[in-house]
């Protein structure tokens, strides 16, 4: 009695939609699972923190971790230098580029310095420093 019908000849007077349900189900929980580990595919940084800080918008994006490790648009590179033709590249696609560094806090201060004189060689003014929002900025 599939279906709702009594005998062979006879038309299907009811759809059984349960199994088409079950299938929606399971095919949401797979896209919510997947959706979680594709948001955190970056890497683990532990970046500073700042009372002041705003949303903006990235173009490019520079990630330096404490490893050695470099990221550019989340796309892993050999070395801070390999930063330069990409930065090229992206800057003659948009002459107004905007920039952000991703620097962990363990980072060396001349290893960010040295790739932001990367950037402003290959042609990028506007640069912005990626940090953690501690809270509402207090009053003075």
């Amino acid at each position: 009695m599939a279906g709702g019908a009594d005998d062979a000849d006879s038309e299907i007077v009811g759809i059984n939609v349960t199994p088409l349900v079950d299938v929606t189900l399971v095919l949401l929980i797979i896209f919510m699972v997947t959706a979680r580990l594709i948001a955190q595919s970056g890497l683990s940084m532990e970046l500073p923190k700042a009372a002041n800080s705003g949303e903006m918008q990235t173009v490019f994006s520079v990630s330096l971790a404490a490893d050695g490790r470099v990221l550019v648009d989340s796309t892993q590179i050999a070395n801070d230098d390999a930063v330069a033709p990409f930065a090229r590249a992206a800057r003659e696609k948009n002459p107004e580029l905007r920039a952000s560094i991703k620097a962990d806090a363990a980072v060396n201060y001349g290893r960010v310095i040295h790739v932001i004189d990367i950037l402003k060689t290959a042609g990028i003014a506007k640069i912005a420093f990626a940090v953690t929002p501690t809270g509402p900025p207090k009053s003075q």
